[in-house]
């Protein structure tokens, strides 16, 4: 799988993977730093993180086009230079909503500039001959890298922002923000039994017995806040990692930041025809169609997901469930699991042997250490389970492509839209589980609506919380479904792409995400006004449709990618 690619893949996975950490760190915590800030409904918070990533994912277009004009390189520096210092404004704890969106407008104009280049750049290396057979598995490779960043971006996260509460004494209770909020603006707006609730969090916080809860309301609220900046100046200072790396190493990647125009006037790159161009422009765009309904069902992620691991998630879970939400014990236990693959799979030579065993028994020793120090009980984060995806993604991603290579063995080969359309049906099949768990709950009975919990009690905590493997299994349905879908994607664009277009088709499929991270966005509607299984239902259908027509235009696809 590693083997007999160019170096330049690794300097760009590696720039790209520091970009992601910061760029994932800061969406772990994105819908709980809106709602902690600015107070503002749960189906408003998803208007803005709809924009926001539509911003983040149509602003490649404008990147796209300059990079095709200018150079690839100059615009990824470029869009590093204005991320940094996006994130060095948001992490400024003192500022009030204007700077907070100018903040998020600049972050997503550097990602604009930085993503869909950086793919281009990749898929420029593998335009030489004797890499170009391994520009899926390049992919693959490069799209681990992003998913190590993101595995340890909700740790880095949750991590700073509980630090940073202690110092004022204070710990996260999922409570409190929408209570605190209520309290301030009207305190009649909370019955007599979310008020009880609340002064009982808040005594428990505090160990004062007399306490205010207009002054406490406004205290958390700052050193919550606060707290999330601290995890918004980790993206910044994962960026300038990133920065230097894709500077140091230039060489490694240098031959392939060329323009095509200019490639294609020296003789160097051969033209299309006009109907071959019409013809990829067109499958592209028809390809652009379906992945947007993905987008929408996956970016749940960090918001109808995560406000279901908040809301209807319980928050305590046995020290056996905590080993994958602790992060020195998940990394112990990805030890041992390394160590007897090295021990089945690589067991040839004595240092895979050495390998294999070393890391078996460090593993089992601090996992042991860990588990023992657990209690019987112990609390969880709603935003670490958005580590769950990029550390499948890092697992499954072998498995993927073993599954892929078995039938290009049996010349059976997969075609990457084929690919596509598999993982629309299995997206739908994700939601599948949400619908049940939502529709049956813990005992029998349907997962209350928000709008219910909302009004009956003040806060947006259910009474009814289910398991934390209903989450757990939904990311790794979705996992699945991303795998068949979005490398084979960013390599299908790749290869289709006319030439002088490959910046700007590049941004086509980033602005194809952007659009369905904005309908994302939208969900967040009947989430707040509907019963769960019905929101989760809409998604499910989505996927469906989108999977049905992907196969509708399969022979057209085809034929473009051998135009």
């Amino acid at each position: 799988m590693f083997k007999g690619h160019p170096k330049g893949l690794y300097v760009l996975a590696l720039s790209n993977m520091g970009e992601r950490f910061g760029y994932y760190t800061m969406l772990a915590i994105f819908t709980l730093f809106i709602e902690a800030k600015l107070g503002i409904p749960e189906s408003e918070i998803g208007q803005v993180w709809g924009i926001f990533l539509a911003a983040v994912y149509g602003l490649p277009i404008l990147g796209g086009l300059l990079a095709d004009r200018l150079g690839y390189g100059k615009i990824v520096v470029t869009g590093m230079i204005v991320m940094f210092l996006g994130y060095v404004l948001l992490s400024y704890p003192p500022a009030g909503t204007p700077l907070l969106f100018s903040s998020l407008f600049i972050i997503a104009l550097g990602t604009g500039f930085f993503k869909g280049n950086m793919v281009v750049l990749l898929g420029n290396l593998y335009e030489d001959p004797q890499y170009k057979k391994q520009q899926d598995t390049a992919f693959n490779i490069y799209y681990m890298g992003i998913n190590v960043g993101a595995f340890f971006a909700p740790f880095a996260a949750t991590g700073m922002r509980n630090l940073f509460l202690s110092f004022d004494k204070y710990y996260y209770d999922a409570n409190i923000p929408r209570f605190a909020h209520n309290f301030i603006k009207d305190q009649s707006s909370l019955s007599a039994d979310a008020l009880a609730k609340f002064k009982q969090i808040a005594v428990q916080m505090t160990g004062n017995a007399n306490i205010d809860l207009a002054a406490f309301s406004k205290s958390y609220l700052a050193s919550l806040s606060g707290a999330y900046n601290m995890g918004f100046a980790i993206a910044a200072v994962a960026i300038v990692i990133s920065f230097l790396i894709f500077l140091l190493f230039k060489k490694y990647y240098t031959h392939a930041d060329y323009i095509h125009k200019k490639s294609t006037e020296a003789g160097a790159v051969a033209e299309l025809t006009p109907k071959q161009t019409k013809d990829r422009i067109v499958a592209l765009i028809l390809v652009f169609i379906t992945v947007i309904f993905f987008w929408m069902a996956f970016h749940q992620n960090g918001l109808v997901l995560t406000l279901f691991a908040k809301n209807y998630t319980s928050s305590h879970v046995s020290n056996l469930t905590y080993i994958l939400f602790d992060l020195p014990a998940l990394l112990s236990l990805i030890a041992v699991i390394m160590g007897i693959v090295f021990l089945i799979l690589k067991s040839e030579t004595v240092t895979s042997k050495i390998i294999g065993v070393v890391l078996m028994v460090v593993g089992a020793i601090v996992l042991y250490t860990r588990y023992i120090n657990f209690g019987v009980t112990n609390r969880i984060d709603p935003e670490t389970f958005q580590a769950f995806n990029p550390i499948f993604v890092v697992f499954l991603t072998p498995v993927i492509i073993a599954f892929f290579a078995s039938f290009i063995n049996k010349g059976k080969e997969i075609s990457s839209p084929k690919k596509i359309g598999i993982g629309m049906f299995i997206a739908a099949f994700a939601y599948v589980l949400m619908v049940v768990v939502a529709f049956i709950g813990k005992d029998g009975s349907a997962l209350d609506s928000p709008l219910l919990i909302k009004n009956s009690t003040g806060g947006s905590v259910s009474s009814m919380l289910v398991s934390p493997y209903w989450l757990i299994s939904t990311y790794f349905t979705l996992t699945i479904a991303e795998l068949f879908l979005s490398p084979m994607g960013l390599s299908f664009v790749a290869k289709v792409a006319p030439p002088k277009y490959k910046g700007l088709m590049q941004g086509g499929w980033l602005g194809a995400t952007a659009l369905g991270n904005y309908l994302s966005g939208v969900i967040a509607v009947p989430y707040a006004n509907l019963q769960l299984w019905q929101t989760f239902s809409l998604l499910v259908l989505t996927s469906v449709i989108s999977g049905v027509f992907i196969f509708s235009v399969l022979k057209r696809l085809n034929a473009a990618t051998t135009s």
